[in-house]
């Protein structure tokens, strides 16, 4: 890459202040404004050059909206950067479709030690050899601090530089694909963090209310229309300039839009676009708490034509009936038969009672026309552990057997099934909520808020760990160390073997719930998924269990037995098994 300077156009929206100068390295030039809000300048400028903007009257110049580089933090002036294409060695990468694939959900900053993407390359092996097909990156995005989990970022368009920058998230990328990984890159769209959001003063780009994690987004009132672009533009460009395979989008309910076109399907329509054009398939996939199928409905349904959604009701029902916690959101869940309803249709809540939220909830999903390859189902996520009040796994409280249980139920069902880095092992490391707010304000307000939140619900305060101490996040780090010990290495070979096993048979990714078919005994705590020719037999009870199922184990967590006659199987406690008729 040359070092010279070279001739560059600067641009920025900015129709709020009346005047815009472009401060370049030591040097301010004049900009000129077009009708439409946007400021431009060509300017010869360096490569790796540090620029901003001044607005009126302003001393400080303000970083790029659209910053690809924050080499000096949010605060700071941006920096030249343009991903380098010379750098790619995936050209043979066709891509990879999200049906009939396995996602691995992973925290740059804990997976490992050094907690970079260069660091994260060196454990890739170890994923292709537990069998999954995607990793997911929680957000990469400039955020005010060394770490966090990311949601608080406020330059949407640049990679945090404690990870190692744009240049680590290519490596990271073109590592992954050269091993048959696709990459799934969480993002926020929903929400600026509380430090480093200048955006205000360049234009609209905030609106009257507030989600649960800051002021809206200005995507449906007056000239909102380069904001929804703001947006359109930063999720294209992950997917054209860097690779990216799928998009996970961040708690989609809490997008504000009400016309016509809503910001999620005006994605979708310019991601099959791209997607046409690139040759390879680009998937989009949204957490929502709504249960409105209309999300993964194609737009010729009348939906908004995304690909998949998160399905924390499969999760909720899973957990609560293998662990007993009946607290919060899991109060309508717990039973066999509701978990047997929820793994036939997708949602628990369709249309029915929710006492969490003293409201009807949802509404069915047409399991005719919708794949269950659109659902994106788990045993925890970043969430349901870290939301925890103390950040404990579920292989803190539950038994290998009850592990191996969820793991089963997950890994075998007709939906896209995701870990959470380190449950593949019943990692012994919590994954807690960790913030590094440079602000002793902030950084005070979240650890008190933290602490009242929990106490709230009977928490001992001074068992709630502080977010902003740094231990907090040190714990929280994977420990690598412990894969081959004991339970460890069992629960892990385990999930190689389902993971395995749902790769080798066609009856474990069939993605049509109507399909599936399910057995249970509410009193005995057994449940028997079939799927075809297999059967997929867990016992939730403590005692062993004889179910009326037979056929040659495939795979077990413990030894089972069958009867003279081969029509019944005899499971030990906290166990599971699949047969084969």
């Amino acid at each position: 890459m040359t070092t010279s300077a070279t001739r560059r156009r600067f641009q920025v929206w900015a129709p709020t202040p009346e005047n815009v100068r472009l401060q370049l390295d030591d040097t301010v030039h004049p900009m000129q404004r077009s009708s439409d809000g946007w400021w431009h300048a060509d300017v010869d400028a360096a490569p790796n050059s540090r620029y901003g903007y001044l607005l009126d009257d302003a001393d400080k110049a303000l970083p790029d909206p659209r910053s690809p580089r924050q080499p000096d933090g949010v605060h700071e002036l941006s920096q030249v950067f343009d991903v380098d294409p010379t750098l790619w060695t995936d050209a043979a990468w066709t891509g990879r479709q999200l049906p009939g694939s396995s996602i691995y959900e992973l925290h740059i900053g804990t997976f490992t030690d050094e907690g970079t993407f260069d660091a994260a390359v060196t454990k890739l092996d170890h994923l292709v050899d537990l069998g999954v097909s995607f990793v997911e990156i929680m957000p990469v995005n400039g955020f005010n601090g060394v770490h966090n989990w990311g949601y608080d970022g406020v330059l949407w368009y640049t990679v945090h530089e404690a990870y190692g920058g744009p240049e680590g998230l290519q490596r990271l990328v073109d590592a992954c694909h050269g091993r048959g990984i696709g990459v799934v890159l969480d993002v926020v769209y929903n929400h600026l963090g509380p430090s480093g959001n200048y955006l205000e003063r360049f234009g609209p780009y905030m609106t009257e209310g507030a989600n649960s994690w800051g002021q809206a987004i200005n995507y449906a009132d007056a000239d909102s229309g380069e904001v929804r672009r703001y947006a359109l533009d930063n999720a294209l460009r992950w997917f054209s300039e860097f690779h990216i395979d799928a998009l996970r989008l961040d708690a989609v309910h809490a997008i504000v839009d009400h016309t016509a076109v809503h910001l999620l399907e005006q994605l979708s329509i310019e991601t099959r676009t791209l997607s046409a054009h690139l040759g390879r398939p680009l998937t989009l996939i949204a957490e929502s708490d709504l249960n409105d199928p209309s999300l993964i409905t194609a737009r010729s349904g009348g939906g908004y034509g995304l690909d998949a959604q998160w399905d924390d009701d499969i999760h909720h029902a899973i957990h609560a009936a293998v662990s007993g916690e009946r607290q919060g959101y899991y109060g309508d869940f717990g039973s066999l038969q509701g978990l047997a309803n929820t793994l036939r249709q997708g949602f628990f809540h369709a249309g029915t009672y929710s006492s969490f939220r003293g409201r009807i909830h949802g509404r069915p999903l047409d399991t005719r026309r919708i794949p269950a390859s659109s659902l994106v189902t788990y045993t925890t996520t970043h969430d349901q552990v870290g939301n925890r009040a103390i950040g404990d796994r579920p292989g803190f409280y539950l038994s290998p057997g009850q592990l191996a249980i969820k793991a089963a139920l997950v890994l075998t069902s007709p939906c896209t099934p995701m870990l959470f880095m380190g449950e593949e092992w019943g990692a012994s490391t919590p994954f807690q909520f960790f913030t590094s707010h440079p602000e002793p304000e902030l950084g005070k307000a979240t650890a008190e808020g933290r602490k009242a939140e929990f106490a709230e619900h009977g928490w001992d305060k001074s068992d709630i760990p502080d977010p902003q101490d740094p231990e907090t996040f040190t714990r929280s780090k994977l420990n690598w160390s412990e894969l081959g010990d004991g339970d460890h290495a069992r629960v892990l070979a385990l999930y190689r073997d389902l993971l395995r096993l749902r790769r080798d048979r066609t009856e474990l990714t069939d993605p049509w719930l109507d399909h599936v078919k399910v057995d249970y005994d509410e009193d005995a705590k057994w449940i028997v998924v079939r799927r075809s020719r297999l059967s997929v037999v867990c016992n939730l009870s403590e005692s062993a269990v004889t179910v009326p199922v037979g056929g040659s184990p495939l795979l077990e967590w413990e030894p089972t037995t069958s009867n003279q006659t081969g029509s019944a199987t005899t499971v030990p406690g906290h166990s599971i098994v699949v047969l084969e008729s």
